[in-house]
């Protein structure tokens, strides 16, 4: 997904940052805000699925 999102968004991206957490919680945010989240929806995210989110949220 690292790979994905670089290729994509290139120079854009400033920082990722990986958490430890406890419980199957994965969950992933961009600025502060929670775009994806494995506890609410049941299921790891498709190939691609973060991507398009990311892509729907910054060129809205």
């Amino acid at each position: 997904m690292t790979d994905e999102i670089l290729k994509y968004f290139g120079p854009k991206v400033g920082e990722f940052t990986l958490l430890p957490s406890k419980g199957g919680v994965y969950e992933i945010t961009c600025n502060g805000e929670l775009i994806y989240s494995k506890k609410s929806l049941g299921r790891f995210p498709e190939d691609g699925e973060v991507l398009e989110i990311l892509r729907q949220k910054i060129f809205s």
